[in-house]
């Protein structure tokens, strides 16, 4: 597994919309390419086990790591436009060397930023809310990934036998 840590900087480093990376956003972009890393690879890129709660994926793990890494990532409190409290996170050095990551990471990591870059927030939220581990299981479980992959996987499997007939 990668250090969580890495993956976070990598993100840091790399989303374009550097003001658009609250502990939400981030926290379930990390879902996302831990989503897609068991779809690709049948593996988490991280050792998070996804807990679906009230506000789809989510744990305390990312904002766990960045508090344990002051040195490298900045907390900014702020507020939403409508008043409520509002966490951003960023580099202390942009410039930062970051920590080599494989290229399968680094590869699903680049294809959720792409996917995700130009969606605002409620866009954003739809598209998390409708990938199948959300979709096909109930709140306030945890949510096994690479078991949910195997599962989508033989659905799709499945549905193109009965398209060919």
């Amino acid at each position: 597994m990668v250090e969580l840590i890495d993956i976070i900087s990598y993100i840091l480093k790399n989303y374009p919309h550097k003001n658009e990376l609250s502990n939400a956003r981030l926290t379930k972009m990390v879902y996302l390419i831990d989503w897609r890393s068991a779809f690709d690879y049948g593996e988490q890129v991280t050792n998070i086990n996804w807990y679906f709660d009230n506000y789809g994926p989510f744990v305390h793990d990312i904002e766990d790591t960045i508090d344990n890494n002051p040195e490298t990532i900045r907390k900014i409190d702020t507020h939403t436009m409508y008043g409520t409290k509002k966490t951003m996170f960023m580099l202390k050095d942009e410039g930062m060397m970051l920590n080599d990551l494989p290229e399968n990471t680094t590869s699903t990591i680049n294809i959720i930023i792409e996917r995700t870059k130009k969606l605002y927030w409620k866009d954003f939220i739809n598209f998390v809310y409708s990938t199948y581990p959300i979709v096909t299981s109930e709140r306030y479980t945890f949510l096994n990934l690479v078991q949910k992959a195997k599962e989508y996987h033989k659905e799709l499997a499945e549905e193109q036998e009965i398209s060919i007939g």
